[in-house]
């Protein structure tokens, strides 16, 4: 395989967890092939007017090194100006929250289209939210409701029995994530500040008890499965993300899973969604995590694999059939 110069924009090097980013063992993976990595902030992205269509520029810093036992887990040389043109691939890798910095990123990347290989397709990040893209997919989800109505909320929370959760639209990690009771007398404070007072959209879903067990993040390469954990929440919290204590542990993929990613998986690869992490709890799809999904340092030591080396195949097949 020809070596490949892959560029990877992502959030500081200080912020990757050593023993739990998934980039990290993909740019490992990359290095140890031979590939040159550079990786760079998207706050560093520039377009000029250099060509017929623009030319897209990063301060991108060569990867030196890199650790799963110290901080900071990679070592990086001096930045330079570098074209992304320069490059075989461009890894879209940033964290949310999906704000206007994030948008504007994309729209950026969105000209190095035909130039370069971009994952995930810039067009198919601002497409797909994660939290809404889940409605491509009605037959797959517990019922769900988004809207910014105070009133509608109460009422949906009515109707499901008298629990729900509630999530803002642009946030990730379990951050803003609240389970509603209707006999709990801070629901009216919740719904109230999560809507900012009616001015702000949130999604609704039925509360599924089955969360207590786990919520299984499935890792989907080019639209298939190639891998699961299981996120188990602590005893005194509701979620299950490993960044405020949930415990992964081993998920076999069942038979529901396989069907969900059946399902989905056509749809993902039309929208240029190659490395994609979605949620299943109780047998129902509740995100589909395209930003910077997570999860594959977990199932390697779980599962005894190197999922990272799929993802690397993958891409070299991809800019070899370009």
């Amino acid at each position: 395989m020809t070596t490949l110069n892959v560029l990877v924009v992502m959030d500081p090097p200080e912020c990757i967890s050593p023993t739990g980013d998934t980039t990290l063992v993909i740019i490992e993976e990359a290095i140890r092939r031979g590939h040159a990595v550079w990786i760079c902030l998207p706050s560093s992205l520039s377009l000029t007017s250099q060509t017929e269509r623009g030319r897209v520029y990063a301060a991108a810093a060569p990867v030196v090194s890199t650790s799963r036992t110290s901080r900071p887990a990679l070592t990086v040389g001096p930045p330079a100006r570098r074209a992304l043109d320069e490059h075989d691939v461009v890894l879209m890798r940033k964290d949310p929250p999906f704000d206007m910095d994030y948008f504007f990123a994309t729209q950026l990347l969105e000209r190095e289209r035909g130039r370069t290989l971009v994952v995930n397709d810039p067009r198919g990040l601002r497409e797909a939210n994660e939290k809404l893209y889940i409605f491509n997919f009605t037959h797959l989800i517990a019922p769900t409701e988004v809207t910014r109505s105070i009133a509608e909320l109460r009422a949906f929370l009515v109707r499901e029995g008298g629990e729900m959760v509630l999530k803002p639209l642009d946030a990730a990690g379990g951050h803003g994530i609240f389970h509603v009771r209707v006999e709990d007398r801070n629901t009216n404070a919740i719904l109230e500040t999560s809507t900012d007072f009616g001015r702000r959209l949130v999604m609704a879903q039925r509360y599924l008890p089955e969360a207590r067990e786990g919520d299984k993040r499935i890792i989907l390469l080019d639209g298939e499965p190639i891998g699961a954990v299981l996120r188990v929440p602590r005893e005194d919290e509701t979620r299950g993300n490993l960044h405020v204590g949930g415990t992964p542990q081993k998920a076999p993929l069942t038979a529901r899973d396989r069907e969900i990613c059946d399902a989905i998986g056509p749809r993902l690869r039309a929208d240029g969604l190659g490395f994609v992490g979605i949620d299943v709890i109780g047998g129902f799809l509740t995100e589909v995590n395209v930003t910077s999904p997570t999860g594959v340092q977990e199932i390697n030591r779980l599962d005894g694999v190197q999922l990272e080396r799929l993802v690397v195949d993958w891409l070299e097949r991809r800019v070899a059939h370009a």
